[in-house]
């Protein structure tokens, strides 16, 4: 009886041991690619921003702006949508931005719809544009739109390479006073100012 006491004993201490190294390890790797996987996500760059696959259930921005060949469509996350008019997003804001090419006709003109707007033809390219406490700062100084950050992908959602640099000069003209964010008035005209 003793001998089957000490037995039990035996592997139970060892399956402690086991269990216990297990989780250092876990711990261990957990911790080295958390602080590395935290930090770049914390402070992602250009380019390294990920596409929600569910943004197309978010508040939308706003649908069919149209563009002398495009057509698009932005949304922006619920956080994003508690802003009012006047303040700045908060950190955690993403906008998604759909590029459509607009439809052409057999004579080579875009087709309008009865609206007179133009018609939305296949998915060209995703945008995504998102604001994180201290993001952005990599960049020129002439360059810099606040917080935010900058991606783009395919309409299969790969992430696409782009000239970024083209991205953030086209968003700093519009200042602090928009918070770098086209068609900030627009918005909350058709919100009703809120």
């Amino acid at each position: 009886m003793a001998e089957r006491n000490w037995s039990i004993t035996v592997m139970f201490s060892t399956l402690c041991l086991v269990a216990t190294l297990n989780l250092a390890a876990c711990s261990s790797m957990d911790s080295k690619s958390g602080s590395e996987g935290m930090s770049k996500l914390s402070t992602p760059k250009d380019g390294e921003l990920a596409l929600r696959a569910d943004y197309k259930s978010w508040p939308t921005f706003l649908k069919a702006v149209q563009k002398p060949d495009a057509v698009r469509d932005l949304y922006v996350n619920p956080k994003g949508a508690t802003t009012s008019q006047g303040q700045m997003f908060p950190n955690g804001t993403v906008f998604v931005m759909e590029i459509y090419q607009a439809k052409k006709m057999a004579d080579g003109n875009m087709e309008k719809g009865t609206d007179g707007k133009l018609v939305k033809d296949r998915l060209a390219k995703v945008f995504v544009m998102q604001k994180g406490d201290g993001w952005g700062q990599d960049v020129p100084d002439n360059l810099k739109t606040g917080n935010w950050v900058y991606s783009a992908f395919t309409p299969d959602g790969e992430p696409l390479k782009a000239n970024f640099n083209e991205c953030r000069a086209c968003h700093v003209p519009l200042g602090a006073q928009k918070d770098w964010v086209h068609r900030y008035d627009e918005y909350f005209e058709t919100r009703g100012g809120r």
